[in-house]
């Protein structure tokens, strides 16, 4: 099982930006895993942000933030990254990664076999 912990959260202005890291613990590589970071607004269904494959090649986006967001992964420093850009009010959520072990980088919410606690990222208008 590997232990992920969300870090970078705030409260900012709009059009500025944050950047979210995620951090493995228990002795796990995050190599292994493709991973995601979602967030979950108040009253609102968890809803999948970005993905990146497990070398990192591969990246994916939800329309909302493409283009603003970036998601980045270190492996050597077993780290995820979520650079976000141009932070709209709309952007406020608790933001979460979490990780998927048969490395398939999707969408879904149930295709994540771990999950951190989440950081909290509210922006003002």
């Amino acid at each position: 099982q590997v232990q992920l912990v969300e870090s970078g959260g705030g409260l900012v202005q709009a059009g500025g930006s944050l950047r979210l890291s995620c951090a493995a613990s228990g002795g796990r590589t995050l190599s292994w895993y493709a991973m995601g970071w979602f967030r979950q607004a108040p009253e609102k269904d968890r809803e999948f942000v970005a993905a990146i494959s497990m070398g990192g090649t591969k990246t994916y986006y939800t329309d909302s933030v493409r283009g603003r967001f970036t998601i980045s992964r270190d492996n050597a420093k077993n780290t995820v990254s979520l650079q976000m850009n141009s932070l709209i009010p709309e952007d406020t959520a608790v933001y979460y990664c979490a990780a998927d072990y048969r490395g398939s980088a999707t969408a879904g919410v149930s295709e994540y076999d771990f999950w951190g606690q989440g950081t909290q990222v509210t922006v003002s208008s």
